[in-house]
């Protein structure tokens, strides 16, 4: 039995035309429930294409950062929502919103579905943190790209997949983007700089995946594939 962190990228609950895609929140909450091979499971999940939206049209309404980054938040919390119908009475009812109410939550023995907790931090560092907090043996991010890049595999073909890395090695990666601007509300990246640094502190085994579509996930969890994406641990 295990303690597991899974973070769910918010993205990967909406179609192509950015409706939210139940048959797919059906398909997610079947895999985990049919092979229930853990002692603790917490769900991190993310805002996505909705989230995205919000921020926008309040940064359009010249809302600061940090009420962005509230919007991001409020629209994680509202997907998480929608997990715990779809898992019903597996899932502990309420959405954590501090580690407070995680650790009261997790009294319930069930499965504990949470979005983001405050802002300038995405709900990748929550995961992270989550996983510390609870000492998690395992933490699963699954996204909507195969796993981590050397850049972006959305702009540039010649993207390398690793199948392993280090903490080290990802810290290049991430720097080599630096440019960017890594606090904005709403942008979507796997890893900043902030995720990085929980991840070096807690030496998190950790997992990135495709979620886009599931029958890789599927495999993994229920033991029939061990290496799908990218391992990330601090070797």
């Amino acid at each position: 039995m295990k303690r597991l962190v899974l973070k769910i990228g918010g993205s990967l609950l909406f179609t192509n035309d950015k409706e939210i895609d139940y048959k797919k929140i059906v398909e997610l909450s079947d895999i985990i429930k049919n092979d229930s091979h853990f002692e603790t499971l917490v769900i991190i999940c993310g805002g996505g294409q909705l989230a995205r939206q919000y921020i926008n049209a309040a940064r359009a309404l010249n809302g600061n950062e940090a009420l962005c980054d509230i919007f991001g938040i409020e629209i994680s919390r509202i997907n998480s929502k929608l997990l715990i119908t779809a898992f019903k009475n597996l899932a502990y009812p309420q959405v954590p919103k501090s580690m407070d109410e995680l650790s009261i939550a997790q009294l319930s023995g069930k499965i504990i579905v949470m979005g983001g907790l405050q802002p300038g931090q995405s709900t990748t560092s929550v995961a992270l943190e989550v996983a510390e907090y609870i000492n998690a043996d395992q933490v699963i991010i699954l996204t909507n790209v195969d796993g981590i890049y050397d850049k972006d595999p959305k702009k540039y073909k010649d993207a390398k997949l690793f199948d392993k890395i280090s903490y080290e090695e990802l810290q290049d990666i991430i720097l080599k983007s630096s440019g960017d601007n890594q606090a904005a509300a709403g942008e979507y990246r796997i890893f900043d700089t902030v995720s990085l640094q929980l991840l070096k502190r807690s030496k998190l085994n950790l997992l990135v995946m495709s979620g886009a579509n599931l029958n890789n996930f599927k495999k993994f969890w229920d033991g029939k594939s061990k290496y799908i994406g990218t391992a990330i641990s601090n070797q």
